[in-house]
């Protein structure tokens, strides 16, 4: 069964944007875990324009799945946070510090040593590290050498392609890329504009997957379909 983790940040965007704590952070979390979400991911960045840090602590103590923190591992603060908390896992995202979203993966050849590096800090800390990564075979062979338990295939040129009605050429890169993984024993995650519309296709087609992680695209639809149906819907996609 694929999991479904369920990005949060976007609730704690709503809620900053008027101040106090509506909605309840931790209220949220606690019930999309009870609507059948498979783990709860956040996205903390240096700016604290939605996550912030208090938020990661606060978060620990309550979550009972799977607990993903992504970011920017450049930055003491992320490592710090991770270190912390100990999530189930840590995903490794080469945002820029002043990204608005994540927009490419890492290229492991050129950060073979660093990612070796920072990998084995938080391997060593019992977190299982997966890494953001383009769906390329060469890639994916150099992220082998880093070891990274997993990677997260970067999705967003596959919803693109997608929507314009290309599915085979769409998916091919990604099937690729998974059967790469597979034969190197790396286990896959994906994430970045899946939606209702072109989840389970990608599921269906994605060789070895084992977790998604979903938030923009799900809490949009929770506006219109109501939180507790959105994420039921999502997990559906995944069967």
């Amino acid at each position: 069964m694929i999991k479904l983790s369920v990005n949060i940040n976007k609730l704690a965007t709503l809620r900053n944007s008027r101040g106090g704590n509506n909605p309840n952070l931790l209220s949220a979390a606690r019930d999309i875990e009870r609507f059948g979400a498979d783990g709860i991911t956040i996205h903390p960045r240096p700016d604290e324009r939605h996550i912030r840090n208090a938020d990661v602590y606060a978060l620990k103590k309550i979550i009972q799945t799977e607990f993903n923190i992504e970011g920017n591992c450049a930055s003491p603060e992320f490592i710090k946070l991770v270190l912390d908390n100990a999530p189930t896992q840590v995903t490794l995202v080469p945002d820029t510090l002043d990204q608005l979203t994540s927009d490419h993966g890492w290229d492991t050849l050129t950060h073979q040593a660093y990612l070796k590096e920072i990998i084995q800090v938080f391997k060593q800390a019992g977190i299982r590290v997966s890494i953001f990564i383009d769906p390329i075979p060469e890639m994916i062979a150099a992220a082998k050498e880093t070891g990274t338990d997993r990677i997260e295939l970067y999705t967003e040129a596959y919803a693109r392609d997608f929507a314009e009605g290309k599915r085979t050429e769409a998916i091919a890169p990604y099937i690729a890329a998974a059967e790469k993984a597979n034969e190197l024993g790396l286990g896959i995650n994906a994430g970045h504009d899946l939606d209702l519309n072109n989840l389970k296709y990608f599921a269906q087609h994605t060789p070895g997957l084992k977790e998604v992680s979903i938030g923009h695209a799900l809490i949009c639809d929770a506006i219109y379909l109501g939180l507790e149906n959105a994420v039921q819907l999502y997990k559906r996609q995944l069967q």
